[in-house]
């Protein structure tokens, strides 16, 4: 019986793990996506708009 009590937590966990992949491969998209890829943008936008410091050592 000590080879089912070795198995439990792995199976466990891989379930679980089964589990979280699928929620977050469900929840991609849908409505929120344009917002979120708004935001992304936005975000981006400002990066490459911001002025490059010179490196502190150099």
């Amino acid at each position: 019986m000590d080879y089912v009590s070795a198995l439990v937590p792995p199976v466990v966990m891989a379930v679980f793990f089964v589990g979280v992949v699928r929620v977050i491969v469900k929840t991609q998209g849908g409505a929120a996506k344009a917002k979120e890829d708004a935001a992304v943008d936005a975000a981006l936008a400002r990066a490459d708009a911001a002025p490059e410091s010179p490196a502190a050592g150099a």
